[in-house]
């Protein structure tokens, strides 16, 4: 008997199981979904920074200066100084006239960030009597070019209708003490006993000791800056005065003086032709005048909220930055050279 297609007696398709429609919905679910092609990545060998990222600065130390900058700018003005002093004294005197009218420039631009004008023309009358005063004519001049310098000071600013007057004359009076005042004490030092050398002629014999003592200061001077900075950077762990210059350090304050009582000590016996004991003596004095310089010089930058004074000198900052020593140093020196000569006379 013949089957015919679509009769009563044809069995129906057998239907799909669970597990075969749900695989079947899955894929049209996965079918419905857009792909979306992966992120690129960055290989590991490219930084992922970016592009506006500050460069690090390069070339600088600890802290934060300009390595090389600041040696050649170094090495360049202690030519200068040097050729300046052992060559030709009044020579010597123009690079303190030159330094003493910078600084004056330094802090008054400082102080008048913060409202209080100083009259410019008794500062730099100051800048140029104290340091000839001090050189032609000796401890008694500097101290009268100061005096009247200052009193020119407060009548100048006393006919001013400008308000602060008060701030304007106490402001006045301290840059011409802080700065033309101490810096030309290197100048007494320079003297001799028998006068100073004229513009046209020398006094004395090459190279002079008044030369020789100004040199002995500037290595004291130094040295304090270099061991310090040496022996604090690797060694400094106790700050000395933390709210006033916090990256000094008692361990860098004592490579100081063990490094300046060493070339003390060599300027004594070779340089100055004296016993070594004066050379230990000198280094202790300006070591710490010289201390107690730089820590000034930071307490007013910290008040003026200001970190250098300018930046005149690549690597250095200011003048005033390179001074902030020599200042306190300069009339110490002066005061130990007389100690040392009222000595020898007994």
């Amino acid at each position: 008997m013949s089957h015919v297609p679509g009769s009563g007696s044809e069995s129906p398709p057998p239907l799909p199981s669970r597990r075969v429609l749900r695989a079947m919905e899955r894929r049209q679910e996965t079918a419905a979904i857009p792909v979306v092609p992966p992120a690129p990545t960055i290989p590991p060998s490219v930084p992922a920074e970016p592009l506006d990222a500050p460069k690090p600065a390069a070339r600088t130390s600890r802290a934060g200066r300009d390595l090389p900058a600041a040696i050649g700018v170094g090495l360049a003005l202690l030519i200068v100084v040097l050729v300046g002093l052992l060559l030709y004294p009044p020579a010597f005197l123009m690079i303190v006239i030159a330094a003493s009218a910078l600084g004056v420039w330094e802090v008054v631009r400082a102080f008048a960030q913060h409202g209080i004008l100083v009259p410019w023309v008794p500062l730099g009358a100051g800048v140029l009597a104290m340091p000839i005063a001090a050189y032609y004519v000796g401890v008694e001049g500097l101290l009268f070019a100061f005096v009247a310098c200052a009193f020119a000071v407060l009548i100048w600013r006393a006919l001013d209708h400008a308000p602060g007057v008060a701030h304007g004359v106490f402001s006045g009076v301290f840059i011409l003490a802080w700065v033309p005042f101490l810096i030309s004490s290197v100048l007494l030092v320079l003297r001799e006993p028998n006068g100073p050398a004229t513009i046209m002629s020398f006094h004395f014999d090459w190279p002079s000791q008044g030369a020789l003592r100004v040199v002995t200061t500037l290595l004291l001077v130094v040295s304090n800056d270099t061991f310090g900075y040496l022996v604090g950077a690797l060694f400094g762990k106790h700050p000395m005065a933390p709210k006033i210059s916090p990256k000094k350090s008692w361990e860098g304050f004592a490579g100081s003086v063990i490094g300046a009582m060493v070339i003390g000590v060599l300027a004594a016996l070779f340089l100055l032709h004296q016993p070594f004991w004066v050379g230990l003596v000198l280094a202790v004095g300006l070591v710490a005048a010289s201390t107690a310089g730089d820590l000034a010089e930071s307490m007013v930058k910290r008040e003026l909220g200001v970190k250098d004074m300018s930046s005149i000198l690549p690597g250095h900052g200011g003048v005033m930055d390179r001074l902030d020593s020599m200042s306190f140093a300069a009339p110490v020196a002066f005061l130990l050279f007389a100690l040392m000569d009222w000595l020898q006379t007994l």
